[in-house]
């Protein structure tokens, strides 16, 4: 199982619509990657910095979802189907440059 992590850096006076990024466009994303997803999460950056950082500490980054896919192979197929469509529709909701990372999915949850 694998987990493609899109993160948003903070960044001062960028722009985010985080009613337009949980309720259009991960939806389109998860609908375009079809049964390559299993499912996928959506985090809204709170606060930063070390433990015991002020309150007022702007988080690392703004917004971050994930994608839960059974494999890197399966993304990348689903994902180069509608690349154009999904990437075009970024400027609806941000002027950030996302980061992307894949990972391998080690312990998917530790109530088990």
């Amino acid at each position: 199982m694998i987990k493609v992590n899109v993160m948003y850096p903070y960044t001062e006076g960028a722009r985010f619509d985080h009613a337009y990024y949980r309720d259009r466009h991960m939806p389109m994303v998860k609908a375009r990657l079809g049964s390559a997803c299993a499912y996928y999460t959506v985090e809204k950056g709170l606060v930063g910095g070390a433990p015991g950082t002020s309150p007022g500490t702007p988080p690392a980054f703004v917004a971050m979802c994930a994608f839960i896919c059974d494999s890197v192979a399966g993304y990348q197929a689903a994902m180069q189907e509608h690349r154009a469509e999904i990437l075009a529709d970024i400027a609806n909701y941000t002027d950030i440059v996302p980061v992307l990372q894949v990972s391998e999915v080690v312990v998917e949850r530790s109530d088990r």
